[in-house]
Formats: structure tokens, C-alpha cells, sequence
């Protein structure tokens, strides 16, 4: 099973989709897998279900994070290029997805409590969410093998 399957089945064993992307990585960038979920955890349903981005590309920027980020605010140019990183992961998951706004890609406002239960009967955090966070996966392990 590679990464992208195994975070797949992490958000289907009920990990919101930023926990599955995130600790995906956690383990082979030296972060527990336990803090890597409660790391991730507000993260999920477009930040806590106000359907803002996408919980599967702010699990990823935290991966970036992690592996590109400063170790110190005095490293500045490490924190620009770290920026960069992130655009072009943006830009990446956007080409494949059209957005990385949760609202606009399963088309349901999770702030909303009746579009909430809408989006969980039509079942679409089990059929469109999951190729998000396989997607962010994907395009993670592309951008960190370089």
C-alpha cells in the first residue's frame, strides 16, 4: 500500500482529511504520529467545519511546514522560500481540483448545520474527499522527492 492509499484509509477510519494528509509524513519527518493528529485535528472540514480551505491542503502546508519550515524567525529567506513551496502546492492542487476551498469543492457550506447533514447524506465526504486527500498526498511526495 503506498502513502496516498494508506492516508485514504486513515480519513475512512475516521481521521478528518487534514490528519490523513499530515500524518501521512509525520513518522519520516520525526513528529509522532499522535501529536501529528491532534496537530491536525482543527483542520479538518475547511478549518472546523467552516468550510474555509480544504482540510487535505492545510494538512499539506503543515507538512511543508515541517519539512521546509525555519527552525528560528531569524531564518528569513528559508521562511520566503517556504512560501514558494506552498504556492506551487496550491498551485498544483488547484490545477487538478479547480480550488482548494472545501465549500467550492464538495459544494456544501459545512458552517451551515443543514448543509452539513446534506454533505453527510449525500455521502460526499466518502466519495469526493477522499481523491482530495489522495491528491494532496500525491502531490506532497512529488514536491519533497526533488
Amino acid at each position: 500500500m503506498n502513502k496516498s492509499e494508506k492516508a485514504v484509509e486513515c480519513f475512512g477510519n475516521g481521521c478528518n482529511c487534514a490528519q490523513a494528509v499530515f500524518t501521512s509524513f509525520c513518522e519520516e519527518l520525526g513528529l509522532d504520529n499522535k501529536v501529528g493528529l491532534k496537530i491536525a485535528c482543527p483542520f479538518g472540514g475547511g478549518i472546523s467545519h467552516t468550510g474555509e480551505v480544504c482540510g487535505a491542503v492545510t494538512g499539506a502546508m503543515l507538512t511543508i511546514g515541517l519539512k521546509f519550515g525555519p527552525e528560528s524567525p531569524e531564518n528569513g529567506d528559508i521562511k520566503v522560500q517556504n512560501y514558494k513551496i506552498t504556492q506551487d502546492f496550491i498551485a498544483r492542487f488547484k490545477e487538478r481540483n479547480g480550488s482548494v476551498n472545501c465549500t467550492e469543492l464538495i459544494n456544501y457550506n459545512l458552517s451551515d448545520e443543514l448543509q452539513l447533514d446534506l454533505a453527510r447524506q449525500s455521502g460526499v465526504f466518502k466519495t469526493k474527499c477522499p481523491k482530495y486527500v489522495s491528491d494532496a498526498v500525491e502531490i506532497l511526495e512529488q514536491m519533497i522527492s526533488k
